[in-house]
């Protein structure tokens, strides 16, 4: 983890623009989100905001702190969407929004097309393939965020779309929507940034193969 002695939106900026999650709007302390285990790598972080990542920063050396986890710092960006449920990866999932400090879904009703591209376009993911319903990445639990959402295609973020109200529908977690994108390409077998490459084509997912890689 990193460290919030002097964690701010500078810092934050820099991770929300490095995640491809547009800006920073807060930049909380003192393990809001919960408290990491393990190693805490950075402390005293000091960016002037327009590093392309994190480590470009001013530090005080990896793994130099004398912190605890209950300084763990967090950001919370802009682009406040993401793809989750089983089978998901960056670019297919179930959507999930946050809002009001609270991870929620979208119902299905009036969901189609126009509204997955929107949600792929902020995501940095392509075009929509498809649009899932009916739960096809498993049932979330806890709140459904939206119903009815009503995008022409050309928006750039889910939320500028009409909708219902938050949090004003009547849907079961059955009613869960997702979306496939075109920009499907994952690492596998290790981190999100190193791994075995695989491309999305036809259904089903595929390595590449090394001949001049």
């Amino acid at each position: 983890t990193v460290c919030d002695d002097g964690w701010g939106l500078n810092d934050a900026e820099v991770v929300c623009r490095q995640l491809n999650c547009g800006s920073a709007l807060e930049a909380p302390r003192s393990a809001h989100f919960g408290a990491g285990a393990g190693q805490i790598w950075l402390d005293h972080v000091t960016c002037s905001g327009n590093e392309s990542s994190l480590t470009e920063c001013q530090h005080s050396g990896f793994g130099s702190n004398t912190c605890e986890h209950g300084q763990d710092a967090a950001v919370i960006c802009s682009d406040l969407i993401r793809l989750a449920g089983s089978g998901s990866t960056r670019c297919s999932g179930r959507v999930e929004i946050f809002h009001s400090n609270i991870w929620g879904t979208v119902s299905d009703y009036n969901w189609n097309l126009n509204d997955a591209e929107v949600v792929c376009r902020q995501l940095k993911c392509g075009t929509a393939l498809k649009n899932p319903q009916f739960g096809h990445f498993g049932e979330a639990t806890g709140q459904i965020w939206l119903s009815d959402v009503t995008c022409s295609g050309n928006e750039s973020s889910l939320t500028e779309c009409r909708h219902s109200g938050w949090g004003n529908n009547y849907n079961r977690h059955y009613d869960d929507v997702g979306v496939i994108c075109s920009g499907m390409i994952r690492l596998a077998g290790s981190t999100r940034c190193s791994g075995r490459v695989e491309v999305y084509h036809n259904n089903s997912w595929g390595t590449v193969c090394d001949d001049g890689w």
